[in-house]
C-alpha cells in the first residue's frame, strides 16, 4: 500500500503543470515566440479589440495580462534555459520556488478567450445599444469618434439624432 502511494506521488510530481512567467516590459509576445521555438508549451491569453492604427480601424489581438504568459513544464524539466530566453524576466514564485497553477484555471481561460472575433463596424450597420439611458434601442452606426467612442444615428420622436457613446456600449445586429 505504501509502495503504490509513493509511485502515485512520483508520477504526479513529474506530470506537466502550468506556471506563470513574468516577461520583460512589452516583450510578452517575444518571450512566447522564443519559448515556442525551444519546444515549450505556452499560453498567452488574448482578447480582440477594435483600434485605430495609422488612421484606419482594425481589430487587433492584445494580451489579456500584459507582461505575463503561462508555460507548461514537468517538475523534472530543465528550467535553466528559461532564464536566458529573450523576453523572459523570471518565473513567478514564492520563497524561491515556482508557483504551480491549477489546470482548471488555464482551461477556463482558454475556453473564455476562444470567443469569435467580432467584425469591424461599417457605416450604415445596424447596432443595438446595451448600456446607459438608451439601452435596448436599435441605432445605425455612422462613424468612430476617436478610439473608444462611436457616433450613432438614433430615431426618436420621428426625428433622427446623432449621439456619441462608448464603443463597448454597443453590439452589432
Amino acid at each position: 500500500m505504501n509502495v503504490s502511494t509513493t509511485t502515485n506521488r512520483c508520477t504526479a510530481s513529474t506530470a506537466p503543470a502550468w506556471y506563470l512567467v513574468y516577461c520583460k516590459p512589452r516583450q510578452d509576445e517575444r518571450a512566447e515566440e522564443n519559448l515556442l521555438r525551444q519546444g515549450y508549451t505556452c499560453y498567452r491569453p488574448q482578447h480582440s479589440c477594435e483600434r485605430i492604427v495609422r488612421g484606419r480601424r482594425q481589430i487587433i489581438a492584445e494580451s489579456l495580462f500584459p507582461g505575463y504568459l503561462f508555460i507548461q513544464l514537468a517538475a523534472d524539466a530543465n528550467w535553466a534555459s528559461l532564464r536566458s530566453t529573450r523576453g523572459v524576466n523570471r518565473i513567478v514564485g514564492f520563497g524561491g520556488m515556482p508557483l504551480q497553477l491549477d489546470n482548471n484555471l488555464i482551461a477556463q481561460l482558454q475556453q473564455r478567450t476562444a470567443a469569435i472575433v467580432k467584425l469591424a463596424l461599417e457605416s450604415g450597420d445596424g447596432v443595438r445599444i446595451t448600456e446607459g439611458g438608451f439601452a435596448e434601442l436599435d441605432a445605425i452606426f455612422v462613424a468612430m469618434d476617436g478610439e473608444q467612442r462611436v457616433i450613432l444615428l438614433l430615431n426618436m420622436l420621428n426625428r433622427q439624432h446623432q449621439i456619441s457613446m462608448p464603443l463597448v456600449s454597443i453590439v452589432k445586429n
